[in-house]
Parts: structure tokens; C-alpha cells; sequence
């Protein structure tokens, strides 16, 4: 089945669930979950909740800076699309294809498409410099595309970087996109799991107030990301940019999980609903499409509002389907 909306949710690590996934999906649009750090057992559980609350198409995610541990799990569960981000797994994408699953892999520059490409890639995720969250791109969004489709004009590809409003999504696709993937916009709305303080924080902000930095670390070290400016980031900068083991202020806790689980400065984890503590100091993942973001409506409202107001920008055509390639347009839910 095609997308009924060509807008797919990024998957944004802890703060998205089967919850917003499914809330995603339902409104026609493909919502994920992020499984990189999950155990086999509990990604089963969480696919099987996923699939009793959405009949139709949806994506898992794997970093591969990290181990997918649960891979096996996802290609024996079934799931209608894996995307791969930050690596590179010909053997991976191979394994899931042959079971019909559709693969995506992130790309960050024309050598990474290139490579995606002649490892069997189904579809592309050009990743501006724009993102929120952990970023694996130099190179603006606008620019990327144009090179990738230039390239290769005949392969599907997802734009991803800065992209918060309905204008963004019509001239993206004008510029040759099959459809956008959003991460920031998704935090804030009714259904994600972010902290509520967060996500009015980036409803306030704009896009001069994110910034690209190595600092929140966490256990990924030399992943640039952006997000919000906050005292963290400040002082850090301030103190020289001090490496880790020198760094002011490290080893505070600044949140606390009901579990009796800590969250110390400079972790990459950001604020959820069930943290408690300083939760401003903490990392606070933003694209640059945050000065565009005023409101954190349910997940239905947005995607109506999004797809109504690009169709009204570029005439796009009810039900325009996002994926139309032959090559992926087998998207369904297992």
C-alpha cells in the first residue's frame, strides 16, 4: 500500500513508542521505532504492540555505530522497512530483503548514496545538515538532494533536515524528494514521549537557537549533533571545549528515572515524561525548523495541517503518494 501522506516520522531514540508510531501510521503517514539499544525480547514485545494498534506501513531503524543485536528479531517478527543510519551493512539489507522487507539507508553526502546505491538500497534518506539529533551530514539538505537526484534520478528518495512546516514538504518534493522524513516536529506532539518542559521549549525557540556540537556525548563520542543551546552547552563552549574527564560541571546528575536511574551532564539522553530534575541543562535535540513549530498538537492534527497546507503551496493533488517507485511500493504492514 502507498502513504496517503509522504511524511515519515524520524526515529527519534526513546522519545518515540508504539504509541506515537502507531498514531503516525493510522493519520497516513509512516511512523517508526528506533531499536538500536533495545534487546531482542523486549523489540519483540514492542512490535507486537505496535502491530495490534496499526494495519498499516511503519519502519524500524538501526544505527550501526552499534551492534543491531536485535536484527534477527525484526526480520523474524516481519516488518513492512528497515532503515539503516551512521554505517554501512550490504549483508544486513540483503538478509532483510529476501525476507520482503523494504531497506532505506541514511546518507549524508553523494559518496554515501553512491555506496547505498550499489549495495541494493531501496530507497535513499538524504540527511541535511539541518537535523536535530545526531546529524552524519555536512552538507545543507537542499544541496544534498540535488546531487543524489542528479545521480541517480530513477532512486526514491526521503528528504530529512530542517523540515517543519507544510511549504517545506511542497518545495522539497518539487525539488525531487518522494517525501520527508521529520523528526523535531514529532517530538512535539501529544503522543511523544518527551518531557513536556522540552517540548515547549522547542514550540519557543528559533532556528538560531540550535547549534551543531559535539557535547552531549553521552556514549557516542565524535557524533556531532544539534540541538538547543542551553547552560550545559554555554559553559562547556566557554571552558574551551575541554574533553571529556575535564569538562565543567561533569558527573551532575541532572535527571532521575523512576526506576532509580540517573541522567548525569553531557549524556546524550533527553528529557522524558518520567524524568524529574534539571531538565534544561540536559541535551535537547532541535533541527533548524524549530522557529517554525508554535504548537504541540495531537499527531492527526499535525499530519492533516502539514499535507493540507503543502497541497495548497504546490498543488500537489489529494492523495499524491509519497513512495511510488515500483522498487518500494510494496510497503505494507506484516
Amino acid at each position: 500500500d502507498q502513504l496517503k501522506i509522504p511524511i515519515l516520522q524520524g526515529p527519534i531514540g526513546s522519545i518515540a513508542s508504539p504509541k506515537l508510531a502507531a498514531a503516525v501510521s493510522n493519520a497516513g503517514g509512516m511512523g517508526s521505532l528506533a531499536l538500536t539499544w533495545t534487546p531482542p525480547e523486549t523489540t519483540a514485545k514492542l512490535l507486537g504492540q505496535l502491530k495490534a494498534l496499526t494495519s498499516n506501513p511503519f519502519f524500524v531503524n538501526f544505527v550501526l555505530a552499534f551492534p543491531p543485536n536485535a536484527f534477527d528479531t525484526v526480520v523474524e517478527v516481519g516488518v513492512p522497512a528497515i532503515t539503516f543510519s551512521w554505517g554501512h551493512a550490504p549483508r544486513l539489507m540483503q538478509k532483510a530483503q529476501a525476507k520482503g522487507i523494504a531497506v532505506g539507508v541514511q546518507v549524508g553526502n553523494l559518496a554515501g548514496a553512491k555506496r547505498a546505491i550499489r549495495d541494493g538500497a531501496d530507497f535513499l534518506i538524504c540527511q541535511g545538515l539541518e537535523a536535530g539529533g545526531h546529524v552524519q551530514s555536512t552538507t545543507e539538505l537542499k544541496t544534498l538532494l540535488q546531487q543524489v537526484r542528479r545521480f541517480s534520478p530513477a532512486t526514491p528518495v526521503i528528504a530529512a533536515g530542517g523540515i517543519a512546516t507544510g511549504q517545506d514538504i511542497a518545495d522539497t518534493m518539487q525539488q525531487g524528494a518522494k517525501g520527508v522524513m521529520m523528526g523535531t516536529r514529532f517530538v512535539a506532539t501529544q503522543e511523544s514521549r518527551a518531557h513536556l518542559s522540552y517540548k515547549e521549549s522547542l514550540v519557543q525557540a528559533s532556528a538560531g537557537d540550535t547549534s551543531y556540537t559535539l557535547c552531549f556525548d553521552g556514549e557516542w563520542p565524535q557524533a556531532a549533533h544539534r540541538v538547543l543551546r542551553n547552560t550545559t552547552l554555554t559553559n562547556w563552549e566557554a571552558d574551551g571545549c575541554s574533553p571529556k574527564g575535564r569538562r565543567p560541571g561533569e558527573g551532575d546528575v541532572l535527571a532521575t528515572l523512576p526506576s532509580g536511574g540517573t541522567i548525569l551532564r553531557y549524556d546524550d539522553t533527553p528529557p522524558l515524561k518520567s524524568m524529574q530534575g534539571r531538565l534544561d541543562e540536559m541535551c535537547l535535540y532541535a533541527g533548524m525548523g524549530v522557529g517554525q513549530m508554535n504548537d504541540i498538537p495531537s499527531v492527526s492534527t499535525l499530519l492533516d495541517r502539514l499535507w493540507g497546507d503543502a497541497q495548497s503551496y504546490a498543488h500537489l493533488g489529494v492523495g499524491n503518494p509519497a513512495i511510488n517507485q515500483p522498487n518500494i511500493d510494496h510497503l505494507q504492514a506484516n
